[in-house]
C-alpha cells in the first residue's frame, strides 16, 4: 500500500460514508443501540481516520463497527468481510520475518501493511469477539497480534473458523499463504 497521502477527496469522502452507512444499515446486529448520525460526525471531524478505513475498503475489509468505548468515546472498527481480506493475502506476519527471508519474499509483512493504513491487526480476544458477530474465515485464515515472547522465539500467531469452531494456530513468522491475510481494528 504505503501510500503517503492520508486525505480523501470530498468526493472519496462522500463515497466511503454512503457505503460505511449501507454497511451499518444492514448490519444493525453488530452496533446495536448505535446511531449513524453519531459516527458520521466523528467520521467526518477526522479525516486521517476516514482515509484509514478507506484503506481498510480498498483491501476489501468491508469495515464496520462492533462496538463503542465508553471511557474514550471512540467507536471501534473492525474489518468484517466473509474471509479475510483479499487485498492482504500472502503476507509474512511483520518486517523481520520479511527480512530474514532469503527468497520467495512476500509483497509485504501484515504488521508493516497495517501500520502504513494507519490500523493494527485484531488481537485473539478481538477477533474471537468478531466471531460472536457472524461467520468469518471459513476458508482463509487471518494474523491476529502475537505476544512478544511468541514473537520473540520466532512465532507468529494466526486464527480461523472450522467446524462451527474458533481456532488459534502458530506459524514461524515468515510463513505466508494465499488463503491467510489480516484483520484490522480502527478507533474513531
Amino acid at each position: 500500500m504505503k501510500n503517503t497521502k492520508s486525505k480523501l477527496s470530498a468526493e472519496q469522502q462522500s463515497a466511503l460514508l454512503r457505503t460505511l452507512k449501507t454497511r451499518f444499515e444492514k448490519n444493525m446486529h453488530r452496533h446495536k443501540g448505535l446511531s449513524w448520525d453519531k459516527v458520521a460526525a466523528k467520521l467526518e471531524a477526522d479525516p486521517g481516520k476516514l482515509w484509514s478505513l478507506n484503506a481498510m475498503e480498498e483491501t476489501e475489509g468491508e469495515p464496520d463497527i462492533v462496538g463503542y468505548d465508553k471511557k474514550t468515546d471512540e467507536f471501534i472498527f473492525f474489518d468484517c468481510s466473509a474471509e479475510s481480506p483479499k487485498g492482504r493475502r500472502s503476507l509474512c506476519y511483520d518486517g523481520e520475518a520479511l527480512a530474514s527471508r532469503k527468497e520467495h519474499k512476500p509483497a509485504d509483512s501484515a504488521m508493516n501493511m497495517a501500520l502504513d493504513m494507519g490500523i493494527t491487526l485484531l488481537t485473539e480476544e478481538e477477533y474471537r469477539e468478531l466471531q460472536t458477530l457472524g461467520k468469518f474465515d471459513l476458508k482463509t485464515s487471518s494474523w491476529v497480534l502475537t505476544p512478544p515472547a511468541i514473537r520473540k522465539l520466532g512465532g507468529a500467531l494466526f486464527c480461523d473458523r472450522r467446524y462451527d469452531t474458533v481456532f488459534l494456530y502458530h506459524n514461524g513468522a515468515e510463513s505466508y499463504y494465499a488463503a491467510r491475510g489480516f484483520r484490522g481494528s480502527l478507533r474513531v
